[in-house]
C-alpha cells in the first residue's frame, strides 16, 4: 500500500485526523470506540478493522499511510514518542510479514 491507495474522504481519515489533534478524543477513542466510529460514520469494514487491530486492512480500505502510527499510538499508547508496544504492533502488523525481495 502506498500514499497513492489513501482514500481522503474514507471515514476513519478524518476520525483519525481529529482524534490525534484532541485528548477529549483520544480519550474517547479509548472509551467508547464503537460509539466514536458510529459518531464518524465507519463503514462495516472499517469498524471491523479497528475493532480487530487490523492494520494491513486499514491501509487497503484507504487509510493514509502516515495514520498508521498514529492507530497503534491510539491503541498501545506512547510514551514520550518512544512508543513500546505500538512499535511492536507495527513491526509485526508490517514490517515482519512483509515480502522481502
Amino acid at each position: 500500500m502506498s500514499l497513492a491507495d489513501f482514500k481522503r474522504t474514507l471515514p476513519s481519515n478524518r476520525m483519525i485526523f481529529d482524534v490525534r489533534r484532541d485528548p477529549a478524543l483520544v480519550a474517547r477513542f479509548a472509551a467508547d470506540l464503537e460509539g466514536l466510529m458510529r459518531d464518524y460514520a465507519l463503514g462495516d469494514d472499517e469498524r471491523e478493522a479497528f475493532r480487530a487491530q487490523d492494520l494491513k486492512r486499514m491501509l487497503a480500505l484507504g487509510l493514509h499511510p502516515y495514520f498508521i502510527t498514529q492507530v497503534t499510538r491510539l491503541f498501545h499508547g506512547s510514551r514520550n514518542n518512544h512508543a513500546g508496544a505500538a512499535v511492536d504492533a507495527y513491526r509485526k502488523a508490517l514490517v515482519e510479514d512483509s515480502p522481502r525481495g
